[in-house]
């Protein structure tokens, strides 16, 4: 931020205005040309990769998929579609009241663990069904340790932890 020094004090306070002013224009531009952030995602079935690991089912009866999904800060949880239920071969093991950016509440169900995978970092958890599409909430960033990059419209390992990620307990 410039502040002007001018003749006066008068003049100095109008060019400091201005470049506020500036200055906040310039970030609500940016803001509007910020997109929406999506990602690749891998989801596999957590159960199936154990009964693998394990011997005791067969690996090309592994149920997984690689999907784009929306990075969505303002949710806490994964979310997946009933078709990706279906797709994934998961069972529904409980029910949560959910409620939309629009004031509404529904009773959803709740997924057995999926393996999430987002930038070679993976991590295990339930899922949300509702909606059409990937949802990855706040739990799975934090998880993975990956950050929202807007201006590049991405998401960004850590840079305290870029190799690998750590996840912070008390």
């Amino acid at each position: 931020l410039a502040v002007g020094v001018g003749s006066s004090l008068g003049t100095s306070k109008i060019k400091k205005e201005f470049d506020m002013q500036e200055l906040n224009k310039l970030e609500l531009d940016g803001l509007k040309g910020m997109g929406a952030v999506r990602t690749q995602v891998k989801l596999t079935n957590a159960i199936d990769e154990a009964l693998i690991s394990r011997g005791l089912l067969a690996p090309r009866l592994l149920r997984e998929c690689e999907i784009e999904g929306l990075v969505d800060t303002g949710s806490v949880y994964l979310v997946i579609s009933a078709e990706m239920v279906q797709q994934l071969g998961l069972r529904i093991i409980g029910q949560q009241v959910v409620k939309y950016a629009d004031g509404r509440r529904e009773t959803v169900g709740v997924t057995e663990a999926i393996l999430v995978e987002i930038e070679g970092r993976r991590t295990t958890e339930d899922a949300l069904v509702t909606g059409d599409e990937v949802l990855i909430g706040q739990v799975v960033l934090e998880k993975l340790d990956l950050l929202v990059d807007c201006k590049n419209q991405r998401l960004i390992p850590n840079p305290e932890n870029p190799e690998y990620s750590v996840t912070y307990i008390k």
